[in-house]
């Protein structure tokens, strides 16, 4: 099945929904890459008038997740996909749109490839770095994935 963009937001809106009420949204997925939005508004601000950190992470968590979801899908085999570790740098505060993307898509096919090819399991850090609409970063986040193949 081709993941696509909408079809990751649908899912979000059903399984993630509070991801989906906090704005969070994909907005382009290739091999290489995923982009995740999210605007800075009343239900996801902090009392500093900022975006809380977790709405950060959430959007983040997609744009690696949704690389990982989109590479399992097109591989035909079962894979469980689970974040067992993360890390978060704030460097300004985050207020209009935030953009997080996620380039290691190449680092996924590797870590993949290796779970399926000897059957264990393969954990690895996938890196997504949000900018507001200026270009300015305001967050980064690191994700450490465990993959395995079912089965």
């Amino acid at each position: 099945m081709n993941i696509t963009p909408g079809k990751l937001n649908a899912f979000t809106m059903f399984k993630l929904p509070s991801a989906y009420l906090c704005g969070v949204r994909t907005k382009h997925l290739d091999a290489n890459k995923s982009i995740v939005t999210v605007r800075h508004k009343w239900i996801n601000q902090n009392p500093f008038k900022s975006m809380f950190w977790a709405v950060q992470g959430m959007a983040a968590e997609l744009s690696t997740g949704a690389l990982m979801i989109s590479k399992i899908g097109a591989s035909g085999k079962k894979v469980s996909m689970l974040v067992t570790s993360n890390q978060a740098k704030f460097t300004k505060k985050a207020t209009g749109r935030i953009t997080f993307t996620c380039n290691d898509g190449a680092l996924i096919d590797k870590a993949l490839s290796q779970a399926i090819e000897t059957g264990e399991g393969q954990t690895f850090w996938a890196k997504s770095v949000g900018v507001n609409s200026e270009g300015i970063e305001v967050s980064t986040f690191n994700f450490e994935w465990s993959i395995k193949v079912k089965g």
